[in-house]
């Protein structure tokens, strides 16, 4: 991701928005991230909606956790802190500065909108699962998860 949104910079873009490699994501919400930036937002939040018709509970259990703990240790509270599908002004790629990988690295962008003052807004994405997305479910555990917070108290 970061080498990705370093190239972009280095290559001159105006706006970059990120997705998750996973497939979850549907590309045809890219134009209403990037018309955002456009209107003015530094920062554009793909937020999944967390309902148990659409989203397995288990997922919604640990992105709340990771909502509750980016705000406790960054101060700014959003809706979908682990949602990978983000949109960047020219002004939010030059003002944020990450070092951390995997899982807090999307908290960390988060610590970074607050930080440095971004104008950001969420707005509602759609989500496709599928047999691979769902699959990360050991991935994204409850020890991962502890492993997750520590590295992110870490980086304050």
């Amino acid at each position: 991701m970061k080498t990705g949104i370093e190239a972009a910079k280095l290559l001159g873009a105006d706006v970059v928005v990120t997705m998750d490699g996973d497939g979850q994501h549907d590309p045809g919400d890219i134009g209403r991230l990037v018309s955002l930036v456009d209107e003015g937002y530094d920062v554009v939040l793909g937020t999944r909606v967390m309902d148990r018709g659409t989203m397995p509970s288990w997922k919604i259990v640990a992105n709340k956790s990771g909502n509750f703990f980016t705000w406790l240790l960054y101060g700014l509270w959003v809706t979908d802190s682990q949602s990978g599908f983000r949109a960047f002004s020219r002004r939010a790629l030059e003002s944020i500065e990450t070092r951390t990988d995997r899982y807090e690295y999307d908290s960390e962008v988060i610590r970074e909108i607050g930080r440095h003052r971004l104008k950001f807004i969420e707005i509602p994405i759609t989500v496709i699962y599928t047999e691979y997305s769902m699959g990360k479910a050991n991935k994204q555990g409850f020890t991962n998860g502890l492993k997750t917070i520590f590295r992110m108290m870490r980086s304050t």
